[in-house]
């Protein structure tokens, strides 16, 4: 996020710092006040009277911790990253792992704000538009970051990231909301941000039979793994809500573990706010968002997992012969309607320049060409797709959450999910202080039954909606438009009657897998595919994560009693069993004492010094389990065999990998199959093989351990992570990369804001423990920008005071932060 100098081009932060107001409006209110109090690792207490006063004391606080980090996401938004950073850079959309062209996302932003729909989502009358205490709260989150720029300074900014930098100022509402918007659309059309601001037909046009080839490409690119990994986030989660019959206290419980990437502005921030007599709620919230996404209240707990279910639809375009801009319906031709962009990108020689381009809409949606990167959507003189997307009028997530935060129950917040209908691409798990577990996955998605989707297919859609239940649909015909049903909040998605949700004593559980198994004693079925697929291979982390529950019940995981209690929650969310290990380790040794050497893709490899390594190992991912890399490495190899197709975010199915295990999945038997390493498969060998050289080449022993060689460098200081790949059923997922030369240097992505929540008989009522394991701060100066981090790496859980007299007894800083 460098900044470029633009000389006298562009108004400076001083001079932008001037023509700052002296207060903020007071259209909503006069003055704003709140006290901000810190306990440890840095967490803020935001206490006001006024809903505008906590707006602007959790801007104050937040600023103080990531001012960097959203000023950056505040440009994007305002379509002016290549006026600031030039148009030839690129930038990660970290929540979905979308890396976009600076001069494309501009235009993708600038389309948006060109369209005007922002503003006239916060003109309707909610749930449509923004509630009124929400609006109260934007005002006074606006009138709080600026204050902190003003006291602050941009000169004087602690971040050495943006200290100075041009591209930091004030805000407006305006740049919240869009915010608010670009958040909605993650899973949706923010996938395809290059997708939608590049889209152009092909020039030169090529002719009928190669547009033919074109469309046969993506159908074998999808069918045959050119999409692998191609899901709707780059992100996941596992939660699970506990009922009386599961708690040893009677009251429920939650347990929220998103996995979030540990960089940038899709992060989770913790914090509590406070409104007495009105709102009292802790909890984590995504960057620029002034309300607690996953948490707690005196009554509720609740948290979120990305949910499977498609969040957009492509449409198919038949074109009219000769004009690549005007489609079919029906048989009547429809022209397209271009809008015409103009963006500053900076110059080489330090200067602005105009760009312009012009990008088209359809009544479906704008026409796109690729998602997350991958070009299957073609603009040809025949064919093109433009984009249906679920998320683009919806701001009803905002009051959704506003609501959550002061839901009394889980019967409660299942009429705030009917009414509302706002989550955008989550599931939602809750349990309340009375001891009801809740799963549900209500929210905005497509209403595209089955029959639709199939009958609505082109070769396109018919190869790829039984694969992965995303409907392409025709768009020459008016027919094949999303359906709306009686009981929807909005036109084109499903009402609640069409929608999964579940309500027990025991328990609910979900580890981004789609809703069959929320809980395996009551499976929900017949759902359209849309929504997820049901009797299939569940993920390796959703196999675990049931087990781990079912096993505690009975309390035949090892642990003393039966039951959860706060604490055992907490020990067996970071346990850190490997299911791959479970499953396959016992076997694998065998197979490794019977063949010390093995062909691996370089040729014959010694593998002996490997069999006792795997026979130690304690089949965990802690940081001093001796073998547990050179185990992920031959379970990467291996599972490395196979195309994981994108069905939603789950990552359960891997196209031919029934042929590595002893005994096949069975839907009767859900949890527990497949299972079982099938030795005889010549891949087992070479992964085992290449695994070895794998260490061998890194310089790792093949007893290493995660303490020396998985680490994530904060604060200056290299801190040890424990935890592993979710793909191999790690439940604390930890999603690294492999570094030959190094191991595993760096985390980008994993379990990130995590929470144990429940209620007390006695005292003050909320329990709650927790972790914000990349910390609160992204500035590196910061003194908390490590050690919430370095808390993680030794699993000491922070015991978060809620009650005001707790929050003062362990305050370590307390301001009081006035508008001026």
């Amino acid at each position: 996020m460098k900044a470029k100098g633009l000389g006298c081009l562009v108004l400076s932060a001083a001079a932008l710092m001037a023509m700052l107001p002296a207060s903020a409006p007071a259209a909503t209110g006069g003055k704003m006040r709140a006290t901000i109090t810190r306990t440890k690792y840095g967490v803020p207490h935001i206490r006001s009277r006024t809903w505008q006063g906590l707006g602007f004391g959790y801007a104050y606080a937040f600023a103080e911790d990531n001012i960097c980090t959203i000023a950056d996401s505040y440009v994007t938004v305002s379509a002016e990253r290549s006026r600031y950073f030039g148009p030839d850079e690129t930038w990660k959309f970290s929540g979905n792992g979308a890396v976009n062209k600076n001069i494309d996302s501009d235009f993708f932003y600038a389309r948006i704000n060109e369209s005007g729909i922002v503003e006239d989502l916060i003109s309707r009358p909610p749930p449509e538009g923004p509630a009124p205490e929400l609006k109260k709260i934007v005002h006074g989150y606006v009138a709080g970051y600026n204050a902190y720029l003003r006291d602050t300074g941009v000169d004087n900014i602690p971040d050495k990231r943006c200290r100075g930098a041009d591209w930091v100022r004030p805000i407006t509402e305006l740049d919240v909301y869009r915010r608010f918007h670009q958040l909605g659309s993650l899973a949706s059309s923010g996938a395809a941000i290059t997708g939608i601001g590049a889209a152009a037909p092909a020039i030169p046009a090529p002719r009928v039979a190669k547009a033919e080839r074109a469309q046969d490409r993506s159908v074998d690119e999808l069918a045959n793994g050119g999409a692998d990994g191609f899901f709707p986030l780059d992100s996941g989660s596992n939660a699970i809500g506990l009922g009386s019959e599961a708690t040893k206290s009677g009251a429920g419980m939650v347990l929220g573990n998103p996995h979030f990437p540990w960089d940038g502005a899709e992060r989770l921030y913790q914090a509590q706010l406070t409104i007495p007599g009105k709102l009292d709620v802790t909890g984590g919230s995504l960057y620029g968002v002034p309300a607690v996404l996953i948490g707690q209240n005196r009554y509720l707990a609740w948290s979120h997992t990305v949910a499977s279910a498609w969040r957009f639809t492509p449409f198919q375009l038949t074109l009219v012969p000769g004009d690549p801009h005007s489609y079919l319906v029906d048989g009547q031709p429809r022209a397209m309607k271009p809008v015409d962009l103009t963006v500053k990108a900076l110059a080489t020689d330090g200067s602005l320049e105009d760009r312009t381009r012009t990008l088209y809409e359809t009544e479906y949606g704008p026409m796109f060409t690729s998602i997350l990167g991958l070009p299957l959507f073609p603009w040809t003189p025949t064919m093109g797709f433009a984009l249906g997307d679920a998320n683009y009028e919806n701001f009803r997530y905002l009051n959704h959450f506003l609501e959550t935060d002061r839901a009394r129950s889980v019967r409660a917040y299942d009429r705030i999910e009917r009414r509302i209908q706002g989550i955008p691409w989550v599931n939602s798990i809750a349990a309340d202080r009375k001891g009801h577990a809740y799963y549900t996955m209500d929210g905005a998605i497509p209403n595209v039954p089955d029959e639709k989707a199939t009958n609505c297919s082109g070769a396109l859609g018919l190869t790829v909606f039984p694969l992965t239940g995303i409907p392409i649909l025709d768009g020459s015909r008016s027919a094949c438009n999303w359906d709306t049903d009686p009981d929807a909040v909005v036109p084109g998605i499903f009402g609640p009657a069409a929608i999964p949700r579940l309500f027990r004593r025991d328990y609910v559980e979900n580890g981004n897998d789609s809703h069959w198994l929320a809980n395996p004693e009551q499976p929900l079925t017949g759902y359209d595919r849309v929504i997820g697929d049901e009797q299939t291979t569940r993920s390796l982390r959703t196999r675990l994560g049931l087990t781990m529950i079912q096993e505690r019940i009975a309390g035949t995981d090892g642990l003393p009693g039966k039951g959860f209690t706060l604490r055992k929650l907490a020990k067996v969310a970071l346990g850190n069993r490997q299911y791959a290990g479970e499953l396959w380790r016992d076997e694998l040794v065998a197979f490794c004492e019977q063949n010390p050497t093995l062909a691996g893709s370089s040729g014959p490899v010694d593998v002996s010094g490997a069999c006792p390594v795997l026979a130690g190992w304690d089949v965990h991912d802690n940081l001093d389990s001796a073998g547990a890399i050179l185990f992920r490495r031959f379970a990467s190899r291996l599972l490395g065999n196979f195309t994981s197709l994108p069905t939603g975010v789950s990552s359960g199915y891997a196209e031919g990998s029934e042929a590595i295990f002893d005994v096949p999945f069975s839907a009767s038997d859900p949890v527990n199959t497949p299972r079982g390493l099938n030795t005889d498969n010549a891949a087992v060998g070479k992964a085992l093989a290449d695994a070895v050289t794998d260490l061998d080449g890194a310089g790792i022993p093949l007893d290493g351990t995660l303490r020396d060689f998985q680490y994530e460098t904060r604060g200056g200081k290299k801190i040890p992570i424990h935890g592993g790949p979710g793909t191999l059923g790690v439940f604390n997922a930890i999603n690294v990369s492999w570094d030959p030369h190094a191991g595993y240097p760096n985390v980008p992505h994993g379990s990130s804001f995590i929470a144990a929540m429940t209620w007390a008989k006695h005292g003050c009522p909320v329990r709650e423990l927790s972790f914000v394991t990349y910390s609160e701060s992204e500035n590196q100066s910061s003194p908390h920008a490590a050690d919430y981090t370095k808390a993680f790496s030794k699993k000491r859980w922070n015991k978060v005071p809620f009650c005001a007299r707790d929050v003062r007894a362990q305050a370590i800083n307390r301001e009081r932060v006035p508008s001026r």
